[in-house]
C-alpha cells in the first residue's frame, strides 16, 4: 500500500484546502463543474465514515465572475468589496454542489484574531464539532472583506493548518495546481523531481528552490511548507496534491496516487 492512500484510508477527520487556481477556469471565472464533482467525492468519503471540513479560497474569483467590470481594479477597497460579493456567490455554488449529494453546508469566515482569542477559538471548535457531528460540511474562508494587516492570516494554506490544529484533525490535504513538492519548479525545469515523502522539513528547505505565488492565489510553496510545519508539530500529517486532476480527492485512495506527504514520527 502506498503511503498516500494509506494515510487517507486511516484518517477519519480530514481538513481539505482548495486553492483559487483550482477553483478558477483559464479565464479566471468559477469552475462550477469542478465544485460539483468535488462535492460528489466528499460525499463518497463521508459515506465511508470520514468527517470533512473544507477551507475554500475563491471569493475574489467568484467576485470577478459576478462583477466582471471590477476585474482590473486593484484598489484595496474594491478588492475587499469584490470579496464581499464573491463570498456570497462562492457559497451559493458550494451549496448547490453539496445539495445534489443531499448534504448541507455551513459557513465560517475567520481572521487571525479568532484563533488568538481563547474564547473565540473555543466557540469555533465547538461549532465545527457540532456541524460535523450533524453531518453538515463546514466551509471556511478568511474574512477578506474586513481583514487588514494586523488581523490577516494572509493565505488559506496557513488558515487550513490552524483549522486542522483547532479541530484536532488526522490529516490536512492542500490541493494546488501541481502534483506536490518538487526539487525545482516543474513548469520551468523538466528535470525537477517530485518529492513523495517529507520527514524533515528543515532538510527539505535546504534541498529545494521555492518559487513565487501564482496568478490567482495568495500563497505559494512557502505558505504550504509553513502549513506543514504547523500541523506536523501537532502530530497531523499533511498531503500536498494536484486539485486539477480527475477525481482529485478519491484518486488519492489509489496505489499510484501522486503527491507529497509530510509525515509525522
Amino acid at each position: 500500500m502506498g503511503k498516500i492512500n494509506e494515510s487517507l484510508k486511516k484518517a477519519r477527520k480530514i481538513v481539505i484546502k482548495i486553492g483559487s487556481n483550482t477553483l478558477a477556469k483559464a479565464d479566471g471565472t468559477q469552475n462550477t463543474q469542478f465544485m460539483e464533482e468535488f462535492a460528489q467525492q466528499c460525499a463518497e468519503l463521508i459515506k465511508q465514515g470520514k468527517q470533512i471540513i473544507l477551507v475554500s479560497s475563491g471569493a475574489q474569483v467568484a467576485g470577478v465572475s459576478t462583477t466582471k467590470e471590477w476585474a482590473r481594479k486593484k484598489d484595496v477597497h474594491y478588492r475587499q468589496a469584490l470579496c464581499a460579493i464573491g463570498q456570497v456567490e462562492l457559497m451559493h455554488q458550494w451549496r448547490k454542489a453539496f445539495q445534489k449529494q443531499e448534504l448541507h453546508i455551513g459557513q465560517l469566515l475567520l481572521t487571525k484574531d479568532d484563533f488568538k482569542n481563547e474564547h473565540r477559538s473555543l466557540n469555533i471548535r465547538n461549532t465545527l464539532f457540532t456541524l460535523v457531528d450533524e453531518g453538515v460540511v463546514p466551509i471556511i474562508n478568511e474574512n477578506d472583506s474586513v481583514s487588514f494587516d494586523e488581523i490577516k492570516i494572509g493565505d488559506n494554506d496557513n488558515l487550513s493548518a490552524l483549522t486542522a490544529i483547532l479541530w484536532s484533525a488526522d490529516l490536512l490535504i492542500l490541493f494546488s495546481d501541481i502534483d506536490g513538492v518538487y526539487s525545482d519548479n516543474p513548469k520551468t525545469n523538466p528535470d525537477a523531481k517530485l518529492i513523495k515523502t517529507v520527514e524533515s522539513i528543515p532538510e527539505l528547505r535546504k534541498s529545494i528552490k521555492i518559487g513565487e505565488t501564482n496568478a490567482f492565489g495568495t500563497g505559494g510553496m512557502e505558505t504550504k511548507i509553513q502549513a506543514a510545519e504547523k500541523v506536523t508539530e501537532y502530530g497531523i500529517e499533511m498531503l500536498l496534491a494536484n486539485g486539477g486532476k480527475t477525481k482529485a480527492l478519491t484518486g488519492l485512495l489509489e496505489e499510484n496516487a501522486k503527491g507529497t506527504l509530510f509525515s509525522v514520527k
